[in-house]
């Protein structure tokens, strides 16, 4: 039971608002030493982790590289370039970037678009420049509506594309729990009828920013 101080760890430092990644580091440390394993153990098992699931932790070197750009003005340089592009709105933009997040999710590229790779950088900054354009300098509630729905036009294009991909996680979660239930499936069966419903998410939220992109030059122009 004393292996269970980790998660109590874990909730004082969270109640606190100590660092996140010190949070787990020092659950984690907790839990070892509760299991009767060294300091030296712990750091190997770290080590080991780390690893084999390195595809994983690997997305968080993208952090400080966003960052980094982000600073040398990547978000000013996105705005100004598409302020060059007069005839571009903020509905056409966003939904040939759920196009594009679809297509590449449905080929397993989940990874090579996202909130911080691509939204926070350049597509919201693109969105922005697209509506003060055409429209002017935004106030600050319209340019958090852009923001929002490019943020989830993302998740949307990720969410409805990934499942199309036999590979991955969700697949093969549903792969599995059918087979235990009795029921045989190969992976191809269930990401082709995936595709009806990417479909479908790509027709509705086109849509819904046709209309997004109306209104906003409407309360705009108001």
């Amino acid at each position: 039971m004393l292996t269970l101080l980790g998660v109590a760890a874990v909730v004082v430092g969270f109640a606190v608002r100590l660092n996140p990644l010190l949070v787990v580091v020092i659950a984690a440390f907790v839990t070892g030493l509760a299991a009767g394993m060294t300091p030296v153990e712990v750091l190997e098992a770290f080590g080991k982790a780390f690893n084999e699931n390195r595809f994983v932790t690997v997305a968080y070197l993208v952090l400080p590289v966003a960052g980094v750009v982000e600073r040398a003005g990547l978000q000013e340089r996105a705005r100004s370039l598409i302020g060059r592009f007069r005839q571009v709105s903020v509905g056409p933009l966003l939904i040939l970037y759920l196009a594009f997040r679809q297509i590449t999710s449905a080929l397993g590229l989940t990874s090579i678009a996202g909130q911080t790779q691509s939204i926070r950088p350049m597509v919201a900054p693109m969105a922005e420049g697209a509506v003060e354009t055409r429209t002017g300098p935004l106030d600050a509630a319209t340019r958090q509506d852009v923001r929002a729905m490019a943020a989830g036009t993302d998740n949307i294009g990720l969410f409805f594309g990934e499942d199309i991909f036999i590979a991955i996680g969700s697949i093969l979660l549903m792969v599995g729990f059918l087979a235990s239930s009795g029921i045989t499936l190969d992976p191809i069966q269930l990401s082709v009828w995936a595709i009806p419903t990417a479909i479908v998410a790509f027709v509705i939220h086109g849509a819904r920013l046709v209309l997004f992109d109306r209104r906003t030059r409407r309360r705009t122009a108001g």
